[in-house]
This record gives C-alpha cells, sequence and structure tokens, in this order.
C-alpha cells in the first residue's frame, strides 16, 4: 500500500514538473510573439498621443495574467503603458530591475527570466522603436504565467488523490479484517502472559485446587519464585504437600476443615521448600468455589512470597530489642510519650526518678494516668537565654526535693510525640560552685601577675638591649669570617706563585738538564723539595677551594655525566698509591647511570674520598665505589675497609679545619679540608653526603647527587 501511494505521489511529481517546463516555454513565445507584434504596428505608425497608438496596437486579449507592456521615449523614461499609469516617468532600467541586457540589446536578447525589483520573478523581453520613441518592453510575471498550470495541476492531484484514498480505504478495510482476526487469537495468550510477569514482578503466583480430584494447578510465576520446572500440567496433592514445612501443618488437615464446610476463606502463612533447598515463607489466601455441573469444590486463590518481610520483621524485632538495651545502659533518665501522650517506652532511671514500679509503666500508659506519680520538680532559670531554643524542644534545670539537680531536655519527635532526657548534674553543680570560689582566687592571683608584669617589662627592654648588642657582635664576626676567606684566597694565590718556581727548579734539578749536581745525595734533597712543595701545594689548593666556597665564588657547569667514566678517571688517580700501599681498588657500577652535576666537582669529590679511603685503609684492604638509582637521584657509596672512624668524632666529619685520629701509629696530617670540600660540592649540587663507620670494620660514605637533567647554566654560592 505504501509503495503504490508512493508511486502515485512520483507520478504527480513527474506530471508537475513536466507541464510546468512546458507551460514556461508557451509564455516564452507568446511574449516574444506579442512584443514583436506590437512593435511592428507602432513603428508604422505616426502622429497622435502615444498612449492612444499602444492601445490601438495591442489586442485586447494580449493583456492577460499580469502581463504589462511598456513604451519608452528617447531618453529612457516611461512614456506610455498599458495597463495605464504603471511605472510612468520611471527608467526603464530601474523598472526591470537592472536587467541590463535587455534594455542593451533589445531584440536581440530575446525574451529572459528576470527578478523585479520587489524580489519578484518575471518574463520580459525588449524591441526597439523608431524615434521619437525609444523601446518597448514586455513584462509578465511567472506566477502569472502559472495560473493554468496550477489549475490543471491541481486537478490532476486531486484525481490521483482521489484514486489513492479509495485505494487506501480498501486496503485499511482488508487489513483492519486481518488484524481483528489475529487479535481475537493472540488476547487470551496475551493477557496470560502479561498477568504471569506481574505476578512474577510481584513475586506472586496464582493455584487452583481441584479438591474432588487432588490435582493443583501452578500459574508459570509459581514455578519461577520456587525455582521449579513445569513437568505438568498439574501437581498431585501428596507432592505439594511433601514441599510444605510439617511444623507449619499440612493440607490434610486443610483439605478436611474445607469439606466439612468450617471454612470457606483460608489466609495462611507457611513455608514451603525451594529448588535450592531453601525453605520460602509464602502467604496464602484463597476462596472456595464450586465450578462445572457437578459443583465440585476447587480452592482458588493467590500466594505472596514473603519471605523478604519476615525477615525484616525479625530484623526490626532485634533492632528494637537492641534499642531498649541501648536505652537502658544509658545513665540518664529516658521516656518516649506518643502524639497522644501515652506511655511508648522509658528506662529504670526513669522509675528510679518517680518511684514507679514496672506495673505502671507499660507501654500505652497515659500521661494522666502517672501525672499523680510524677514528682514536679523545682524548675531554676539558670540556662543561658542567649542560646535561642529549637521549635518544638526546650532545655531547662530543675532542682528536685531531695536536692539534687537534673537538666531537662525534650525534643518533639516527627509523629508529635516527644522525647525527654534527664541528666544529673548535681556534680556540675558543685563544680560550678567550687568554679566561683576558683575565680575569686583567680581574680586575687590577677592582681598579683599585674604588679609582676611590670618587673617582666622592664626585664624584657634589658634582653632587647642585650639582643641588640648580640646583633651587632654577629654581624662584626661575619664580617671577620669573610675577611678571613678572602685574606684566604688571597695568600693562597700569593703562595702557589713561588711555590711553583720551587717544584719546577726542583724537578729541573732532579732531572739533571742542565747537568749534573756532582752529588746523589743532591738529587734525594731535590726529591725531597718537590715532594715537600706537591704536599704543600695540595694543601694551598684545599684552603683555596674552602676559601672559594665560603666567600661564595664557586662556578658550576651541571649536564649529563656518565657516572661510570667518572669513578674510573678518579680510580685512575690513585692507583699508584693504592698499589704501594697494597689497597684493592674496584667499582660496582652500571653503564647507564648518570647523574646530573659538574664533571670537575665530581672529579673533586670522588678524589677527595678515593684518597681518605686508600689513606685510612691497612696492607691488603680494599676499597669499593658502587652506585644506585634511587627515583630521581643517585646514591654513591665509597666504601674502605679501613681502621674506622670513632663514633664521638663523626659529628666533627665534614666541618673545615677539623681533624680526626683514627689511628694512634699515624700522624694526622692534611689541612682537614678534604671532606669539608666534598660536602660543600655536593649540597651545592643539589645533593648531600652522609658517613657511617664501626670502628676497626671500615668506613661508608654516601654522596647523594641528583639523576634528572636541568637546562642552562647555574651559579651556585655556598652559605655555611
Amino acid at each position: 500500500m505504501i509503495l503504490f501511494l508512493a508511486a502515485l505521489g512520483s507520478m504527480a511529481w513527474i506530471h508537475a514538473t513536466s507541464t510546468r517546463a512546458e507551460t514556461l516555454d508557451d509564455a516564452f513565445g507568446d511574449i516574444d510573439v506579442l512584443a514583436s507584434l506590437v512593435a511592428l504596428d507602432l513603428r508604422g505608425r505616426s502622429g497622435g498621443p502615444l498612449a492612444d497608438q499602444l492601445t490601438t496596437a495591442v489586442p485586447s486579449h494580449a493583456l492577460k495574467e499580469g502581463r504589462v507592456l511598456l513604451v519608452t521615449d528617447d531618453a529612457g523614461r516611461v512614456a506610455a503603458s498599458l495597463p495605464a499609469g504603471v511605472a510612468s516617468g520611471a527608467s526603464l532600467v530601474e523598472v526591470l530591475g537592472g536587467a541590463q541586457p535587455l534594455t542593451t540589446f533589445a531584440d536581440r536578447a530575446g525574451v529572459m527570466q528576470i527578478v523585479l525589483p520587489g524580489g519578484v520573478k518575471a518574463i520580459a523581453t525588449v524591441r526597439a522603436l523608431a524615434a521619437p520613441n525609444g523601446q518597448l518592453a514586455v513584462v509578465q510575471p511567472v506566477s502569472g504565467a502559472l495560473v493554468n498550470w496550477r489549475t490543471k495541476t491541481t486537478s490532476f492531484v486531486l484525481l490521483l488523490g482521489a484514486a489513492g484514498l479509495v485505494l487506501a480505504g480498501i486496503s485499511t478495510a482488508y487489513f483492519w479484517q486481518a488484524w481483528r482476526a489475529s487479535h481475537a487469537d493472540t488476547m487470551c495468550d496475551r493477557v496470560r502472559k502479561r498477568l504471569d510477569t506481574a505476578l512474577s514482578r510481584g513475586r506472586c503466583g496464582l493455584w487452583d485446587w481441584d479438591i474432588a480430584r487432588g490435582q493443583i494447578y501452578w500459574s508459570d510465576s509459581m514455578y519461577e519464585m520456587l525455582g521449579y520446572e513445569r513437568q505438568n500440567e498439574f501437581l498431585s496433592f501428596g507432592e505439594v504437600n511433601r514441599l510444605v514445612h510439617p511444623e507449619d501443618g499440612d493440607l490434610y488437615a486443610l483439605a478436611d476443615q474445607l469439606a466439612s464446610n468450617k471454612s470457606t476463606n483460608v489466609d495462611h502463612a507457611f513455608r514451603i521448600r525451594s529448588a535450592q533447598g531453601d525453605w520460602v515463607w509464602l502467604r496464602a489466601r484463597a476462596e472456595l468455589v464450586r465450578d462445572g455441573d457437578a459443583r465440585d469444590p476447587h480452592l482458588i486463590g493467590i500466594t505472596i512470597d514473603i519471605t523478604e518481610q519476615r525477615r525484616l520483621a525479625q530484623e526490626t524485632a532485634t533492632a528494637d530489642m537492641r534499642l531498649r538495651d541501648a536505652i537502658e545502659t544509658i545513665s540518664e533518665a529516658f521516656v518516649l510519650w506518643d502524639s497522644e501522650n501515652r506511655l511508648v517506652m522509658c528506662n529504670s532511671k526513669f522509675q528510679m526518678l518517680h518511684n514507679l514500679t514496672p506495673e505502671r509503666v507499660v507501654p500505652g500508659t497515659p500521661y494522666e494516668a502517672l501525672a499523680d506519680a510524677l514528682t514536679p520538680p523545682v524548675v531554676e532559670t539558670t540556662l543561658d537565654k542567649r542560646v535561642p531554643a529549637r521549635a518544638g524542644s526546650r532545655s531547662y534545670e530543675a532542682q528536685l526535693p531531695d536536692e539534687r539537680w537534673l537538666q531537662i531536655n525534650e525534643r518533639r519527635t516527627k509523629d508529635g510525640g516527644y522525647v525527654s532526657v534527664g541528666t544529673d548534674i548535681t556534680m556540675l553543680k558543685r563544680q560550678a560552685e567550687n568554679l566561683l570560689d576558683s575565680e575569686r582566687r583567680l581574680t586575687a592571683m590577677i592582681q598579683d601577675l599585674k604588679r609582676s608584669r611590670q618587673t617582666l617589662e622592664l626585664q624584657a627592654q634589658q634582653l632587647a638591649d642585650l639582643a641588640e648588642r648580640y646583633l651587632e657582635q654577629k654581624a662584626e664576626a661575619e664580617s671577620a669570617n669573610r675577611a678571613k676567606s678572602e685574606f684566604l684566597a688571597k695568600m693562597s694565590h700569593e703562595l702557589r706563585t713561588p711555590l711553583n718556581a720551587i717544584l719546577g727548579f726542583s724537578e729541573i734539578m732532579e732531572s739533571g738538564i742542565f747537568g749534573a749536581l756532582g752529588c746523589d745525595k743532591y738529587t734525594d734533597y731535590c726529591r725531597d723539595i718537590r715532594k715537600s712543595g706537591e704536599y704543600l701545594l695540595g694543601l694551598i689548593a684545599d684552603i683555596l677551594d674552602m676559601a672559594e666556597l665560603e666567600a661564595g665564588h664557586v662556578r658550576m657547569e651541571r649536564r649529563t655525566v656518565e657516572l661510570a667514566d667518572a669513578v674510573r678517571e678518579a680510580l685512575s688517580l690513585l692507583n699508584a698509591e693504592s698499589r704501594s700501599r697494597d689497597v684493592t681498588l674496584s667499582a660496582d657500577i652500571q653503564s647507564d647511570v648518570t647523574v646530573h652535576a659538574d664533571r670537575r666537582a665530581l672529579g673533586k669529590i670522588l678524589g677527595q674520598l678515593l684518597a681518605n679511603a686508600v689513606k685510612y685503609s691497612q696492607a691488603g684492604g680494599r676499597v669499593c665505589v658502587r652506585a644506585r638509582r634511587i627515583g630521581d637521584s643517585v646514591n654513591l657509596y665509597v666504601e674502605d675497609s679501613g681502621v674506622g672512624i670513632p663514633k664521638s668524632a663523626l659529628p666533627k666529619l665534614g666541618r673545615p679545619f677539623e681533624w680526626v685520629s683514627m689511628d694512634a701509629s699515624k700522624p694526622t696530617e692534611g689541612s682537614g679540608l678534604g671532606l669539608a670540600i666534598a660536602r660543600s660540592l655536593a649540597e651545592l649540587q643539589g645533593g648531600g653526603m652522609r658517613i657511617r663507620s664501626c670502628e676497626g670494620a671500615g668506613t661508608i660514605v654516601l654522596v647523594q647527587l641528583p639523576a634528572k637533567p636541568q637546562t642552562g647554566l647555574e651559579i651556585v654560592s655556598a652559605r655555611h
């Protein structure tokens, strides 16, 4: 049907499109012929008003469907028109909406479709006339040219629509009859499925017990609720009775009761075993009916799963018992009244407070029945009135006849009742009295403190003067320290100049470049001079490095450094000394471990630490360098098996000019600046240094350096 209607619509659209194009083509030809005939007639006329000539030259039937004829003078202005008065005195170009090809080429332009100034589409053509006339224009709106087309198209569409409606009516009647026939067949199945779905969602089941035949019918929702699969249309009386819990009665007794007409309605809760072996609580509501010619009794009803309700009821009872136990254990007197001023519950503290026996505080007892026994307290208005009370609540203090004090808080409940809690505040009242006494003593103490305050202010002024003098002395000490560092730096440079000369001349003399000295003893003296000079130069270099660190004149260029290469270079510088001392040097560093540090400063740190490790190692000892990547840092370990460092001396290590005697058999040598320089260089690079040692077992120095690269050149000042 839909395809047929679509075909009719397509046919109507194709017909309308084709006839529209034909109608426009006919309109183009009519206008062209009309313009040519009128122009020819006007060229053959002379004399008389132009309007009269135009009226005579145009047939009456030519002015139809919105056509307009315009004649211009030699200036291009409209001088005459049919119908009369159209665009009189206006320029033809303006009337035609700026259609320059028509006004320019006239006869050669032919018939064109243009858009008039008002946005109206039109068909127009222009013909040139003999002087003193200008041009003849024939204009017809496209809508006027399509009037006949619209009428014919409408008639055609109406005809097709009528045919379609007739066919649609016939088809609708056919399908309606077919639908009613199928609907009658499926209605019962649909209702049954909906009913089963509703019962299944509600955890319900329908059943029909044919008492006379002992057969029971269960609905699909009943099977689904218990998890069984339907095997037969009916269940036997014995099959169902075996599923019922023995403590909840049996179907035999119910059948006897119904057979004796003692009852026609059933409302019974019982348990039945599910397919999973669990007991499901059901509530059955049914009515005895007699159906059929034989009037056989049938018990028809609905069964509802009440397992969740039973569980909630049990949990509610348990929660109620717990609530009662909790109320009983609180130390305050508690009582709860309902909206009708009847007792709901109270605890033993409330009974003891008002000397009530358990028989009188039964739930549901009206307040009036207990009013005579409730001892009226003496109200004491001592609460803070500045605290506003909440709506439906109040709090007050009351003194009982036995001189006990209670703070009573009453609150309205949501159901209109109220709860009252009484707290014994006798001890608090006594403490309040003690606080008042303490306040009086405190006032006296404050007076003494005011007198002491003046003394303290005088002492504070004296302390301020001392602090000011301390700051002045501290500034002088810092200035002296900076002067010392600058002096050491200058003196180091001054001392290195002659030392370099001494070392150079001693090497020349030792090597005998300019001739022999004449005696081997002189060669030994030159060697001793060179060694002493080198030792002194090393001391001066350490002093200079320490002075530069303290003066903040250290310039570092950080970049990514392969730690294995730096360690290998440092170990190579100590190979000769380690062999002379019989000390084994080793390294345990992975090739991909890198640090972000200054290469020269890293070499100086390794050199100082390895030199100390070799220096204080016994013959046959070992020195090992290890490195591990931890997070964004690299931990560098320098381990030795030397004499170790006393525990009391560990805090001194790393301080400038601090010597620690670790081997009594060897005199303490050096400037005491090696560890201080190493620690300062490590801290300048964003790291740190720690030392662990045990006497007789060796020393481990940990140097932590950053592993994450940074960009740029950093100038870091040492601050100690």
